[in-house]
C-alpha cells in the first residue's frame, strides 16, 4: 500500500495547530498583538532578530554594538511578561518542530548512515 507523504503532512499540521503548545502560542501572541506598547516592543525586537539572521546568512560580520543592541532589547522585551510569555511559548514550539524534524529525518539519517 502506498503512502501519500503529502496526507501525512497535512495530518501533522492539524495536529500541531490542535496541541496545547500551538494553543498557548496562539494565545501569547494575541495577548501581546492586542497590547500596543507590548505589540510595538516585540515588533521592534523582531525586526533586529531578522537583520542580524539576514547578515549572517549572508556572511556579513555582525558588529560589536550590534551585538550589545541586541542585547539589550532582550533583556527589555524580556522585562514585559506579555512578550516574556511568548518568547517561553516560541521556545517550546521550535523545540517540538526540532524534535519533529528529528524523526521526519531519520529515514534519510539511517540510510546514509549505513553507506
Amino acid at each position: 500500500m502506498a503512502v501519500n507523504l503529502y496526507d501525512s503532512a497535512y495530518a501533522l499540521e492539524t495536529a500541531i495547530r490542535q496541541s496545547e503548545e500551538y494553543t498557548q502560542l496562539k494565545q501569547a501572541y494575541s495577548e501581546v498583538d492586542a497590547d500596543p506598547a507590548s505589540k510595538q516592543m516585540f515588533d521592534g525586537f523582531r525586526q533586529i532578530q531578522m537583520n542580524l539572521q539576514q547578515k549572517q546568512m549572508m556572511g556579513q560580520d555582525i558588529s560589536e554594538q550590534e551585538i550589545q543592541q541586541a542585547q539589550s532589547t532582550v533583556a527589555l522585551v524580556q522585562q514585559n511578561p506579555k512578550i516574556a510569555y511568548l518568547m517561553q511559548a516560541e521556545q517550546r514550539m521550535s523545540m517540538i518542530i526540532g524534535e519533529l524534524n528529528k524523526v521526519i529525518m531519520k529515514p534519510l539519517e539511517d540510510l546514509y548512515g549505513q553507506m
